[in-house]
């Protein structure tokens, strides 16, 4: 008889145990998680990031938290944020599996975000969904922002070898940091839901690579020219353009291979140059009937003094004759390199004093 109490005893302690360790498991699907940026979720499996800055939100309770995911490069980069405070980086592997987020949490409430900071050259990632321990609650998404804001641009916008102390500007995306970028900085400034259309390289007129802005600009999956993003799903109040940088050195290159896809032997006159900014600010205006337009450029050569480009833009716009988009140039930063995290705080709070002071 005394064995069998024991047996009895021990599977009661069991089934205790499993309880008290029982697990949530919240889907990608489930309406209560956020996501930010141009993320498809139409996928029946998972969502699919690629976009800097894209990121993805949840509020719950629970000891620890958990997500799984699948990179397709095993080369994408993650900040992990807790409690909009607390950051760590994840680095997702080829195969699909669990990783730990945050463990050891106290009672009540807190916030997970997963925020991509490498470009969409690495790679895809799947996010499958959370699973949260101990008796974990899911919790309703925060309040819609009441701010939203929207950045085009190339690697300055990206924040590309932004953590490269050396100043070597290391293609390592270990280095790349969106969340550091002026663009993200601004948003969060004032408290504005952010998205970032960016990639390193890229100009209006040519690139390093084959992909243009005006091409590009409307896709959901950026390596995908018949992926389309829908606007309607999100219409931000503020637009920021900073384009350009690299347009200054390939109009000079008639070697490149790139120069002869778009020019042929010829460089293009001033004329083509602002009529082809002129008319991508239009195609974002066409979108976006009521958002303010701010043509900015910063902080690398291009936004010298003296530059011809700076001008271009300033023509392009006069043409547009619309009373809410506006220019404003950052500050030329000397440098040997791409901008570092003070440079881009310095680009940041030009930006913030001319949002506050011609738009707020």
């Amino acid at each position: 008889m005394k064995k069998k109490y024991k047996l009895v005893f021990v599977l009661a302690i069991i089934l205790i145990s499993c309880h008290s360790e029982k697990e949530l498991y919240v889907p990608f699907s489930n309406a209560e998680i956020e996501y930010w940026g141009r993320i498809d979720t139409v996928s029946v499996e998972a969502a699919q990031l690629s976009w800097s800055g894209t990121s993805i939100k949840m509020n719950f309770e629970g000891e620890s938290i958990q997500a799984l995911m699948k990179d397709e490069s095993g080369d994408n980069y993650y900040n992990i944020i807790i409690d909009n405070d607390r950051i760590s980086i994840l680095k997702p592997d080829t195969i699909k599996q669990y990783y730990k987020l945050a463990s050891n949490l106290s009672e009540g409430k807190h916030s997970i975000e997963i925020f991509k900071r490498a470009e969409w050259d690495r790679g895809r990632t799947s996010f499958y969904g959370f699973k949260i321990s101990n008796d974990g609650k899911l919790l309703p998404k925060s309040a819609p922002k009441k701010r939203k804001m929207e950045f085009y641009g190339n690697s300055i916008t990206a924040g590309y070898a932004i953590e490269d102390l050396s100043g070597k500007d290391s293609p390592d995306s270990t280095y790349t940091n969106n969340y550091l970028s002026y663009a993200a900085i601004t948003s969060r400034h004032f408290d504005a839901k952010y998205q970032c259309i960016c990639k390193s390289g890229i100009g209006i007129t040519i690139s390093w690579h084959p992909l243009i802005m005006p091409e590009m600009y409307n896709r959901l999956i950026p390596t995908d020219s018949n992926s389309k993003w829908d606007f309607s799903l999100y219409q931000p109040d503020i637009v920021v353009i900073n384009l350009f940088q690299n347009d200054t050195w390939l109009v000079n290159l008639s070697e490149h291979e790139e120069f002869k896809k778009r020019f042929g032997n010829e460089a293009p006159d001033d004329e083509f140059i602002i009529n082809a900014y002129q008319q991508f600010v239009a195609d974002i205006r066409k979108e976006y009937p009521n958002a303010n337009i701010i043509c900015s450029l910063g902080s690398m050569d291009a936004a010298k003094k003296g530059s011809k480009w700076m001008e271009y833009i300033n023509l392009a716009v006069a043409n547009l004759n619309d009373k809410k988009v506006f220019t404003h140039f950052m500050p030329y930063i000397e440098a040997t390199a791409h901008p570092s995290i003070k440079d881009h705080q310095i680009m940041a709070n030009s930006l913030i004093e001319f949002i506050e002071e011609n738009i707020e």
